[in-house]
């Protein structure tokens, strides 16, 4: 019944917060580089902060966490409302990853791994924010995480955090994943969403010590990375705005539907998910495994990725010529 209750409270709480946005013309305005072209509400992604929080009263997740997530959150809404400076932006963000690696108790681990899981989850943030651009792909990829970490037997004392945050996927869906969209879920979705899934999947990494499940976000760490590497390649700023991953290709040049992209996005990863469940069970999920299923993701996302841009180059090169 709690359960029940929660998706009700957190479907209420997203038809309150639109009146606030409305009153307050919190909206997200199509330029050059959108997906959409409509004027939409922004910061519909705040139900996932306000999860968290919940969460932490009910007993389901840490201080530290919640700490965490509400801190990156309350900066990025700043930022949806009025664009800040990067300096506010990432102290927020590493003092949020501080506050994650004492809840994992990460400081007493070697200190060179330190680093290396601050930037990894430095960038990780970042990329799912970059990838936050049409209807429903951030929140159908998010739940999928969410539905993955709850099918392993490790994270059984984690189901009901991982229930609550699954219930505020589905109440932002209702309005989010439409052709035409209520509201988008902003920075304060994308990020603070962002930090808990890292969280967790350091988490469920510790535990295991399976290094494998990194692919349970494999389809976006690839669009990402990949994308960032073509921008460099190209001597494009990285930091800028832009329409250049594969969905966004898929799209706006292509006109494929936002919904059918991000349920591509989505039902990928978890077809990826299942198999990488599937192989730990039977205790087949070896770092060779792991590396040989990445490298045949990078090939076949690099073949798709040239195959839609040369559709593209061909479209407007038929176009020129007529």
């Amino acid at each position: 019944m709690i359960y029940i209750a929660l998706f009700f409270l957190f479907i209420g709480i997203e038809l309150i917060y639109f009146k606030i946005a409305d009153h307050y013309n919190i909206i997200d305005k199509p330029n050059s580089r959108s997906s959409h072209t409509s004027i939409t509400l922004r910061g519909g992604g705040i139900i996932f902060p306000i999860a968290i929080l919940i969460a932490g009263f009910l007993g389901y997740v840490s201080w530290a966490v919640v700490l965490a997530v509400v801190l990156v959150a309350t900066i990025s809404f700043i930022d949806d409302i009025k664009p800040l400076s990067q300096l506010p932006r990432f102290a927020s963000h590493a003092i949020a990853i501080g506050l994650v690696f004492y809840d994992l108790n990460l400081f007493t681990q070697a200190i060179w791994i330190l680093p290396i899981v601050f930037i990894l989850l430095i960038g990780w943030v970042n990329a799912f924010n970059f990838m936050d651009g049409i209807n429903g792909i951030t929140v159908l990829y998010a739940f999928v995480a969410i539905v993955s970490f709850s099918f392993l037997d490790i994270n059984k004392a984690s189901l009901p955090l991982l229930i609550t945050m699954g219930l505020s996927c589905c109440a932002f869906g209702i309005f989010n994943v439409r052709k035409k969209a209520k509201t988008f879920a902003g920075d304060v979705g994308s990020i603070s969403m962002a930090l808990f899934l890292g969280y967790f999947m350091i988490k469920t990494i510790l535990l295991t010590g399976q290094i494998g499940y990194l692919l349970f976000l494999s389809v976006y760490g690839i669009d990402a990375v990949l994308t960032i590497f073509n921008r460099i390649k190209k001597k494009e700023n990285i930091l800028e705005p832009h329409r250049s991953h594969l969905y966004q290709y898929l799209a706006n040049e292509l006109g494929y539907s936002h919904i059918v992209v991000s349920l591509w996005y989505a039902g990928i990863q978890l077809i990826i998910n299942a198999g990488l469940i599937y192989l730990e069970r039977i205790g087949e999920l070896s770092l060779p495994v792991v590396f040989s299923s990445l490298f045949l993701q990078i090939m076949v996302y690099l073949w798709i990725r040239n195959r839609v841009v040369q559709n593209i180059n061909l479209e407007k090169t038929t176009i020129t010529c007529k």
